[in-house]
């Protein structure tokens, strides 16, 4: 016998509880994001999961103290998003970021740093991460570039890309920084016109449900479209693709 909400009343007929029930379990039960908080100073880890823990849509299921850490805590506990440091000793935030994105591409990964500069920014989405934010941010603005770049969006400007790509930006050399080359990793395929379409967009920054809202299609349609993009551009994510499209030129 199905058994009866407190809050429903029992004069309610059987089939008429059943629906209720079902409606206030779907609307108490609400998706968490899994994140992973990787910072070699404690006090920075424990700040950030004190204030995330406020988000009752984020759940902070890990932490990590540097990148070797963060690639073990990744395949243990399966966080949908990582906030990642930059300087952390034995392995950095960067090259952190490229090896999980080579291994769980679909984790997105949040560079979270001290450094406001652009090339810092450019070399971050290089290495596959999909968003890049200050240690001054806002829980708020945490908050919503975790739930963007969950739904498959970028928070990246698409102008701090044009001016690093172009080469006009200053040199990371004075905040202590050495990247690897950028490597263009072969001919792409010809896209199709709307999916140059849907290109240009991913570059903004936009989600598949903002494409498609965009271009009239469906979100099921839009997302279809990104997958096909990512399988001609030989790249392992939408952030690949935004960098590597602007750096090839094939969107202005």
């Amino acid at each position: 016998m199905p058994l009866r909400h407190p809050c429903v009343p029992a004069s309610m007929g059987a089939v008429q509880r059943e629906m209720v029930n079902s409606d206030m379990v779907t609307a108490t039960e609400v998706e968490t994001i899994p994140l992973l908080i990787v910072d070699d100073h404690p006090v920075v880890r424990h700040g950030l999961q004190a204030i995330l823990q406020t988000d009752s849509s984020l759940q902070v299921v890990g932490e990590a103290e540097d990148g070797y850490d963060a690639l073990e805590k990744v395949a243990q506990l399966h966080p949908r998003v990582v906030l990642m440091d930059v300087h952390m000793p034995r392995m950095d935030g960067l090259a952190a970021t490229r090896k999980i994105k080579e291994r769980f591409p679909r984790v997105a990964v949040i560079i979270l740093t001290l450094y406001n500069n652009e090339q810092y920014v450019v070399e971050a989405v290089k290495a596959g991460a999909a968003g890049y934010l200050l240690k001054t941010s806002t829980r708020d603005e945490i908050s919503h570039t975790i739930h963007e770049v969950h739904a498959g969006g970028m928070l990246i400007r698409s102008s701090t890309l044009h001016k690093a790509l172009a080469g006009t930006v200053e040199s990371a050399a004075g905040a202590g920084y050495t990247g690897r080359v950028w490597e263009d990793g072969g001919e792409v395929e010809r896209l199709s016109p709307r999916e140059l379409d849907v290109l240009r967009l991913v570059v903004e920054g936009m989600t598949n449900k903002d494409i498609g809202a965009t271009l009239y299609i469906t979100e099921d349609t839009a997302k279809k479209h990104v997958q096909n993009i990512i399988a001609k551009m030989q790249v392992s994510d939408r952030t690949q693709a935004a960098v590597k499209a602007l750096r090839l030129g094939m969107v202005h």
